[in-house]
């Protein structure tokens, strides 16, 4: 295959994350509005040009009152800081079809560098003709990295929320 674009596909794809609550229990959600800009050749990401963005006002876990703190300046402070933006810099190739995807992560006016596991897990044509492509992403990161550093101590030791986040992604893409 050769360099193409690709149209990410918002309704087959989701961003979610997990973190650690109480320091026991792990508290799961998602957003809702993302958008990708990827060209690439699915099958050697090698030499792919990735940029990803979330609107962070998008966050979801199912529970208004927390996710309204989420948006909240002691968290992703949407006001001042809508958007996690994402641009690849360096792509590995690690194993067949695996990738360590790394690149310039923004949050919360902070940009550090992160790395991702891409997964590439195949094309296909829908039923419509168009040329798909599915990716999963696994990733961590350290919200105090970001100057997220909200919490809350606890009667028994610890604290509330964890400070590592995971992150999660399933895309699919149709070739422009």
């Amino acid at each position: 295959m050769t360099k193409s674009k690709w149209n990410l596909d918002p309704t087959h794809s989701g961003v979610d994350f997990s973190v650690k609550h109480m320091m026991f229990a792990t508290v799961k959600g998602g957003f809702q509005s993302f958008n990708a800009e990827i060209e690439a050749d699915p099958t050697d990401l090698t030499t792919a040009d990735i940029t990803f963005s979330v609107d962070l006002a998008s966050v979801d876990t199912r529970n208004e009152d927390r996710d309204n703190h989420l948006r909240s300046a002691d968290f992703f402070d949407v006001e001042n800081h809508p958007t996690l933006t994402f641009k690849a810099t360096n792509i590995e190739k690690t194993d067949e079809n695996e990738y360590n995807v790394t690149g310039d992560l923004s949050l919360h006016g902070e940009t550090k560098s992160e790395t991702f596991v891409v997964s590439f897990e195949g094309t296909g044509v829908d039923p419509w003709g168009n040329e798909k492509a599915g990716f999963a992403v696994e990733g961590k990161l350290k919200r105090s990295d970001y100057g997220l550093t909200w919490n809350a101590p606890l009667e028994a030791g610890g604290v509330l929320v964890g400070d590592q986040i995971k992150i999660s992604l399933q895309l699919q893409a149709a070739k422009a």
